[in-house]
């Protein structure tokens, strides 16, 4: 079952990004299943939503800037931009974005 993130309540930042895939293998899958796990352990890190069409999204919140820059700057999540950019991506947009409010249904 998918669900959204439980995110508290605003400020607090999220990170979107967006990929069309060149290339989606059974590697892709279990670094992406790896990288989630990482994230989750890392101080800051708030959740996640995603969702793969042709049009790759997904959106992780974190609690502050500092967080995001310690997730971008971990090794493993490196090493893990350099085969998305040799294999699995065609292209890739990054955006951080500060919530300022947020409601749902």
């Amino acid at each position: 079952m998918t669900q959204m993130a439980n995110t508290p309540k605003p400020p607090y930042y999220a990170v979107i990004f967006t990929s069309l895939a060149s290339e989606i293998d059974d590697s892709y899958v279990e670094t992406s299943n790896q990288m989630l796990a990482l994230a989750q352990q890392m101080s800051g890190y708030l959740g996640v939503e995603s969702a793969r069409q042709d049009l790759g999204i997904t959106v992780s919140y974190w609690r502050d800037l500092e967080s995001i820059k310690q997730w971008k700057n971990h090794k493993e999540h490196l090493a893990a931009q350099q085969i998305g950019k040799q294999k699995w991506y065609s292209s890739y947009a990054v955006r951080i974005a500060k919530v300022e409010r947020d409601y749902e249904f």
